[in-house]
């Protein structure tokens, strides 16, 4: 696996790989990297010649209450793990390669409405962030194809959204949400739970599965999501959101719509955790 840490680097490895006629996916992450975004990388490899990962913290998408300087660093077992699975080119920029004016005076991309509503509520101008951040390295990278998991639903409607808007000549991949045995989604804040925590959590999922075998017969929605919530707040976690959206739109969900996605957020002591399903009725 070659490692590189500037742009120069970068463009001519992707730039040689061009001549030779060979396809590019991405996956890019924050590192502290788990079986989630190992399975990002594995699923590349099945859409692309050759595989790039970026591991970059990036400040423009942690609110004010956020401590950025406290999120795991884990470089060393990041490569190791990233070798494992086969990564043609790990990307490493710092922050002044990214955003060389300071992130707060820089060029921003911002995704209108949808970045707005549910983890974009709870965390103002997180989506913005994110959306700066992947719009840039889609620029360094130039992949054809880039992989995003399905855990973090609504940033992977807003990447797609944005790709779209902008007519980004990159095709987004889905890839199905890794879990633990117990259910609980694969998320690097799982590193925050203490071990009673860790057997609550699952909560959430169990939540999830129940509310899609109630929906098949009950489209009163709010009732729903207020059962659900008395469900997880029971066990000791608490209820940030949950609500039936429309699989596409994240609109709120109505009685006609068919193809549903249910989004959930909880914290579980000092851990904001997301997770969602699907749901075809």
């Amino acid at each position: 696996m070659n490692t590189v840490e500037n742009i120069k680097d970068l463009r001519a490895q992707v730039k040689d790989w061009r001549m030779q006629g060979l396809t590019i996916a991405f996956v890019p992450t924050m590192g502290n990297l788990h079986d989630g975004h190992l399975a990002l990388v594995k699923a590349a490899h099945r859409y692309a010649d050759k595989v790039i990962v970026s591991i970059f913290i990036n400040p423009m998408q942690f609110g004010l209450s956020e401590d950025i300087d406290n999120y795991p660093k884990t470089l060393v077992q990041d490569k190791n793990r990233l070798m494992g699975v086969a990564t043609d080119l790990l990307f490493i920029p710092s922050s002044d390669i990214i955003y060389p004016k300071g992130y707060t005076d820089n060029t921003f991309v911002e995704v209108p409405n949808i970045s707005d509503l549910y983890c974009g509520k709870s965390r103002p101008g997180h989506f913005r962030g994110v959306a700066t951040v992947v719009c840039k390295l889609f620029n360094l990278v130039q992949p054809d194809v880039s992989c995003f998991g399905s855990k973090d639903y609504q940033q992977l409607q807003i990447i797609q959204t944005m790709v779209d808007d902008l007519s980004m000549p990159v095709e987004i991949i889905p890839v199905k949400i890794i879990r633990e045995k117990s259910g609980l989604a694969m998320s690097s804040r799982n590193g925050y739970l203490t071990p009673e925590q860790k057997d609550a959590a699952p909560i959430i999922y169990k939540t999830l599965q129940w509310l899609s075998e109630q929906v098949k017969t009950n489209n009163d929605y709010r009732q729903l999501c207020q059962q659900a919530s008395e469900k997880i707040n029971q066990v000791g976690l608490t209820t940030d959101y949950i609500n039936f959206c429309h699989a596409y739109t994240l609109a709120p969900a109505t009685v006609n719509d068919t193809e549903l996605v249910i989004l959930v957020s909880a914290f579980c002591g000092k851990a904001r955790l997301i997770d969602n399903l699907q749901v075809s009725l």
